[in-house]
C-alpha cells in the first residue's frame, strides 16, 4: 500500500468516525447529552488547615436537587470531583453535573455549565480528515502545499476569534475598574510536594488562602495564586483585596498588575494571525 491509498484509507475511516459522532449528536445519545448538569448550592466552607494540600480546593458542602427524583443530595468535594473549588462563600452557586439517574457520582465546576452537544469526537475526527487531506496534497503536489493546508486555516480560525478576544480584554477591564477593595488576610498557606516518578526531582508548590468579607456582608474564602509576595511566609498577613460586586470569585490583590497584563492576549492574537499568515502567503508563492 502506498502512501496516496494510506491516506485515503485515513481519510475515509476518521470521515466515519465523525458521521458516526454526528449521528449519535443527532440522536441524543452521546456521553455529553446523557449527563445532567444543574446548579448546585454551597451550603458550609470548610476553612483550610495552615499546611495543608489544596487538592480539591477549597473544602464544600454543596446540595442540589435530582430532577428525575425529586431528591436533595448534599456531597463534599472531596476526593476527584471535576474541577477546584478556588473560591467559596455560603450561597454560591456552581456547576454540578453527572450521569442520568446516578446523582452521587458527581462533578463540579466553578460555574454553571449549559448542556453540550458531544461532538468533541467528532470535531477531532474530522481535524484528523483535514490533516490526511493536507498531507495527500503535499506528496502529490508539493510541500508548499502544506504551508497553504495547515497554517491558512489557523490564520482564519485566529482572526475569527480576534473579535471575541478584543471583547473579553474590554470586559475585564471594565470590570477591574468597577472592583469594590476591601481588606482581607491569609488565613492559610497550603503546601504540595510532587515527585518525578522518572528523575526523582521534586516540586513545592506554596497556594495562600485569602478570607475577606465583601461590602455587602458575604465572607469569601479563596485560594489566592498570583500578586503576593513571599507566598511561603504569608500566613497571617493582612492583604489588600479588589473584587467584583457580582462575583467576589473574581478577585485580586493587584490591580494595576492585571490591568497591565489584560493586552497580552490581543497581542498575541494577531501575532499569530501574522505568522500563520504570512506562512499560507509563502507556500502560495512557493507553489
Amino acid at each position: 500500500m502506498g502512501w496516496d491509498e494510506f491516506l485515503l484509507l485515513w481519510c475515509a475511516v476518521w470521515g466515519v468516525v465523525a458521521l458516526a459522532g454526528c449521528g449519535m449528536s443527532l440522536a441524543g445519545v452521546t456521553a455529553e447529552q446523557r449527563t445532567v448538569r444543574l446548579t448546585g448550592r454551597i451550603e458550609r466552607v470548610r476553612e483550610p488547615r495552615h499546611g495543608g494540600s489544596r487538592k480539591g480546593g477549597i473544602s464544600v458542602v454543596v446540595s442540589y436537587r435530582d430532577p428525575a427524583s425529586g431528591q436533595e443530595v448534599t456531597v463534599t468535594n472531596d476526593g476527584e470531583c471535576g474541577e477546584m473549588i478556588t473560591a467559596a462563600w455560603e450561597g454560591r452557586e456552581i456547576g454540578v453535573s453527572y450521569p442520568r439517574g446516578r446523582p452521587h457520582v458527581h462533578r463540579f465546576s466553578n460555574i454553571p455549565e449549559e448542556p453540550g452537544r458531544g461532538l468533541g469526537w467528532a470535531g477531532f475526527a474530522l481535524f484528523l480528515v483535514h490533516v490526511g487531506l493536507v498531507v495527500l496534497a503535499a506528496v502529490d503536489r508539493g510541500w508548499p502545499w502544506a504551508l497553504i493546508g495547515f497554517c491558512g486555516p489557523w490564520a482564519v480560525f485566529a482572526a475569527f476569534h480576534l473579535p471575541g478576544t478584543v471583547r473579553a480584554k474590554n470586559d475585564r477591564l471594565g470590570r477591574l475598574a468597577a472592583m469594590d477593595t476591601v481588606r482581607g488576610r491569609v488565613v492559610a498557606v497550603l503546601k504540595d510536594v510532587s515527585v518525578d516518578q522518572d528523575d526523582g526531582h521534586t516540586w513545592t508548590t506554596i497556594t495562600p488562602v485569602v478570607s475577606f468579607t465583601t461590602r455587602e456582608g458575604t465572607s469569601v474564602t479563596a485560594l489566592c495564586t498570583s500578586h503576593l509576595a513571599d507566598p511561603a511566609g504569608a500566613y497571617g498577613r493582612d492583604v489588600t483585596v479588589h473584587y467584583t460586586p457580582a462575583d467576589p470569585a473574581d478577585f485580586t490583590l493587584d490591580r494595576a498588575a492585571e490591568h497591565r497584563s489584560e493586552g497580552q492576549d490581543v497581542t498575541f492574537n494577531i501575532l499569530v494571525i501574522i505568522v500563520f499568515a504570512a506562512t499560507a502567503v509563502a507556500g502560495g508563492v512557493l507553489l
